[in-house]
């Protein structure tokens, strides 16, 4: 039987006692360059197969580059900073959020992560060398040195100059127990189906007896933030009367609502819906103001499912959100960054878990109790969850930095269809898609151990600049003016 294994030891040990790799490179020095960083891995975690498949790939276009005549210098990476780090260091301690860290001492923490992302150096390399992979291990680039981060801070000073990098107050996915936002591609890998408690609730119309206007939500922690309700202005819609009271819902989804057994007492277009007011669910006076709680017209509600009527609460959708701007409702958080309801929300939900079971059910009681719950059922559907430790995602309203991905998006999608897809309808399946739907990057991370943001701001002013490195010209004039850091207060955000 062919001894594979002897044959592969044979060949490795040739080319490293001949520096085969390193006569290659030489061999093309002057040619036509083809650039090749690899994507760095993270030293921290040990090798899988799958690593070692995505590696086959990249050896293959090295070499077949190589063969066409082109210098194909192929260097080695280490990723060091981020999430994955950070998490290992956490387990270590037994830390289960961002406050023990700090009381820990950010400093210290950010010391034994620095040493914590060499922990499986060798078993990468080892394996990397027995794959036959070629690749400049040697000379690697580690993103936790300064003359990596000043690169990353030179490309965002680029888009700071074109107008791409900004702050602004959004709907962002982010973790409670990570406690930073996270961006969207993040975000696609950690979607878990999970089957959780729809509810269809009751809402009084105002001076309209035994009248209630039904919406439905597979979020119920959203519910003691509702602010408004959204109808679509050209759907129809019905007053049904069932059990002695009026329900009004969208034409279309009646019979699957009700249960059949009513009677039809008018049909009306969603505008004519427009301007009624409701009695609040909860009493939240932060949230009241002359233009909330009522129904307004919006053009994501469709008749798919639920109602026709979509509860809206400001602060935790990106459509609620825009629809709230748009109007100037009240912008306010019933929940904190941990996940937990403040006493805003009323004394006997502040402190509870917005995800957890028994808090669920605790509003949906509640809400039964008052007779505003018409039914509850369960829901099967994708919900995303933090892709490094697994906590349900909530979207929450919060300020950020972004890169403006949205003013670039005609040429992203040009430039996409210029290249030759394997399989094709990557191009305009899975990948031209996530680029049609063109999402500005949420680029902060509230976290300790990563890039910090360059951007300053004076404590005098609103100037604001951002600098290139540490014996720049423009970091000279920050210290100058003697500035604070903007991203985060007193610290950096990170990247």
């Amino acid at each position: 039987m062919y001894d594979f294994k002897k044959t592969e030891t044979a060949v490795r040990h040739f080319w490293d006692d001949h520096t085969i790799f390193e006569k290659s490179l030489e061999q093309r020095r002057k040619a036509k360059r083809f650039v090749f960083w690899e994507g760095p891995p993270t030293a921290n975690g040990k090798p899988h197969i799958g690593h070692f498949l995505t590696r086959v790939y990249k050896d293959l276009y090295g070499r077949y580059k190589t063969m066409g005549g082109f210098f194909v210098l192929r260097k080695a990476g280490w990723d060091t900073h981020g999430l994955p780090v950070e998490i290992e260091v956490e387990k270590e301690l037994g830390f289960t959020n961002k406050k023990q860290i700090e009381e820990y001492g950010i400093a210290k923490f950010n010391r034994k992560a620095k040493e914590s992302v060499w922990k499986y150096k060798k078993d990468w390399e080892d394996m990397t060398r027995q794959m036959g992979f070629w690749l400049d291990l040697d000379h690697p680039y580690v993103t936790y040195e300064n003359s990596y981060m000043e690169s990353v801070w030179y490309i965002l000073q680029q888009m700071w100059n074109k107008g791409l990098l900004f702050q602004a107050h959004k709907v962002v996915p982010f973790c409670t127990r990570c406690g930073t936002p996270l961006s969207a591609h993040e975000v696609s890998q950690g979607y878990k189906k999970v089957t959780e408690r729809s509810v269809y609730l009751k809402f009084k119309i105002v001076g309209q007896k035994d009248t209630y206007i039904l919406a439905w939500t597979t979020t119920p922690w959203t519910l003691p933030g509702n602010v408004a309700l959204a109808v679509g202005a050209d759907i129809r819609y019905v007053y049904a009367r069932k059990d002695g009271q009026t329900y009004i819902l969208a034409k279309d989804l009646a019979e699957k609502v009700l249960d059949g057994g009513f009677t039809t007492e008018k049909e009306v277009s969603g505008g004519e819906l427009v301007g009624l007011s409701y009695e609040p669910l909860f009493d939240v006076p932060e949230l009241q103001s002359e233009n909330s709680y009522k129904v307004y017209a919006a053009d994501f509600v469709s008749t798919h499912d639920g109602t026709g009527v979509v509860h809206t609460a400001v602060m935790y959708g990106e459509d609620d959100y825009n629809l709230g701007t748009k109007l100037g409702l009240p912008k306010f958080h019933t929940v904190n960054e941990a996940g937990k309801f403040i006493a805003a929300a009323g004394t006997d939900l502040e402190g509870k878990y917005v995800k957890a079971k028994a808090t669920e059910d605790f509003i949906v009681k509640k809400l039964e109790e008052k007779g505003l719950l018409l039914k509850s059922e369960d829901y099967e559907h994708d919900y995303p969850f933090c892709w490094r430790c697994g906590t349900p995602l909530l979207y929450y309203a919060k300020t950020s930095w972004f890169i403006k991905t949205s003013a670039v998006n005609k040429e992203l999608l040009a430039n996409n269809a210029s290249v030759n897809w394997i399989p094709e309808h990557i191009r305009d399946g899975r990948f031209g898609q996530w680029i049609r739907e063109g999402k500005d990057w949420a680029l902060s991370r509230e976290r300790y151990w990563g890039t910090p943001l360059p951007i300053w701001e004076c404590d005098q002013c609103d100037n604001k600049v951002t600098i290139l490195s540490k014996n720049s010209r423009s970091f000279r004039s920050v210290r100058r003016t003697h500035i604070i850091c903007f991203a985060m207060a007193v610290r950096p955000a990170t990247k």
